[in-house]
């Protein structure tokens, strides 16, 4: 990590470096290290898991949830380290549980939410409902943090969760390369430009979408 945020920082990229890690101090301490040997802001998406499912597997609690976001993001206030509060299957999550959750990381300073598909659940309406949900509960806190949408493709719906994610008014959009992730894979980046382009909601030039999916294609080992 630390020498690819180098190689943005010396070749001058346009690019945002960001780093997943569990909502503990002890994960964020070596994004910290990373940002300050480089001079570089990296934001930690720093994540946990809310589902029932989780919650059962793991024997948590709310009040445990609370405690570890508590503890992990304001650690990250003092050390100046900007985070995206993460919360794991945010779509099969309980709306009670996600109230307090959200509501806590946005006082404790995190600058973005991200809403996560995370074992290809949802379905575009489905997708919508929850932002719009979250929408508004940002909206009651008076505040100006983010929206992010994570999806993933296990019942094919990655690319169309995500577009409508964005026609409900999510403000950053994940993806891979060619949909390559855990399980069947995540939304693929490459489709997800070529349709918001073809919207008229892509300004910029794709002119050389062909080479980077033949080289990512290449450098995976698929033909």
């Amino acid at each position: 990590c630390l020498e690819l945020v180098k190689h943005i920082r010396d070749n001058k990229l346009r690019v945002l470096p960001a780093c997943a890690a569990r909502t503990v101090v002890k994960d964020l301490e070596p994004i910290l290290d990373v940002q300050q040997k480089t001079g570089v802001r990296v934001m930690a998406y720093a994540f946990v898991g809310t589902s029932p499912i989780r919650q059962y597997a793991e024997a948590w609690d709310l009040e445990r949830l609370l405690h570890t976001v508590d503890e992990a993001l304001s650690w990250a206030g003092k050390h100046d380290l900007d985070v995206a509060f993460v919360t794991e299957d945010t779509v099969r999550s309980a709306p009670a549980t996600l109230d307090k959750l959200l509501r806590s990381a946005i006082s404790l300073g995190a600058k973005r939410l991200v809403l996560c598909d995370t074992v290809g659940h949802a379905t575009p309406e489905g997708v919508r409902s929850l932002v719009a949900w979250t929408r508004a509960l940002v909206a009651d806190t008076r505040t100006e943090v983010k929206l992010d949408w994570h999806g993933h493709n296990d019942r094919g719906l990655g690319v169309i969760n995500t577009l409508a994610a964005w026609e409900a008014g999510v403000d950053r959009l994940h993806g891979t390369a060619l949909g390559i992730g855990e399980r069947v894979g995540n939304a693929a980046l490459d489709q997800v430009l070529l349709n918001l382009k073809l919207m008229g909601a892509w300004p910029h030039d794709l002119s050389r979408m062909v080479e980077y999916c033949q080289l990512a294609g290449s450098i995976f080992g698929l033909e």
